[in-house]
């Protein structure tokens, strides 16, 4: 069974549990997505199911996306992404895939594009202490200081330093889904996830161990 979905990022609220706890939740629309290809060992040496998320205009394709759509009557589709399987018999092109492949408790995995902000100094992008404001140094409170004396005078990779922070694919793991609509297609998942409001979202079963209580 594929335990995998595009989705969308609506916004993020807040919903009681049973116990009239308080929860953070992050709103999903996840999916309906269409199977646009299939991926086999002897073709393509690989298993993989690809998948169509939201609605594009064939304007705005190129020829060759616009034929790919056309010659197997699917509907353009805005992204496109695959996931991999370890059979692909029971799928079929132009199969829907919708938000009922998960159930309220499973543990995600979600991947984005983070949120871009441009050029950031270390206290925000690294979140170093600022320096003592005394002794009329107004214009050193922000910095980050020497890079380090003696050695080869240089700077090593990975260095924590200013730069652009953020606009980044990051992947946060093992997050708990509290609630599904699944007339809409509707995902509430615990916690914050990455992407901006309308970022494409790439939600998988978890690769982590969920322990059993």
């Amino acid at each position: 069974m594929l335990k995998s979905i595009i989705g969308e990022k609506i916004g993020m609220t807040q919903v009681f549990d049973s116990k009239g706890s308080l929860i953070p939740v992050t709103v999903i629309k996840a999916g309906p997505c269409l199977i646009t290809g299939l991926r086999t060992v002897e073709r393509d040496g690989y298993l993989a199911v690809q998948l169509g998320f939201g609605e594009a205009l064939e304007k705005n394709l190129i020829k060759p996306q616009a034929g790919f759509f056309k010659k197997n009557n699917i509907s353009p589709k805005k992204v496109i992404r695959e996931f991999r399987v370890t059979d692909v018999s029971a799928f079929s092109i132009g199969q829907e895939i919708k938000a009922n492949v998960f159930n309220v408790g499973d543990y995600v995995d979600i991947s984005a594009l983070t949120k871009g902000k441009g050029y950031a100094g270390v206290i925000k992008r690294h979140n170093f202490a600022m320096q003592p404001v005394s002794h009329g140094q107004s214009d050193r409170t922000r910095a980050r200081g020497s890079s380090g004396s003696g050695g080869p005078q240089k700077v090593f990779k990975g260095m924590k330093m200013s730069g652009h922070l953020g606009n980044e694919y990051v992947t946060i793991q093992r997050l708990l889904i509290v609630n599904i609509d699944i007339e809409k297609n509707i995902m509430l998942i615990k916690g914050s996830v990455p992407a901006v409001k309308s970022g494409t979202l790439l939600i998988s079963n978890t690769l982590k161990k969920v322990s059993v209580l």
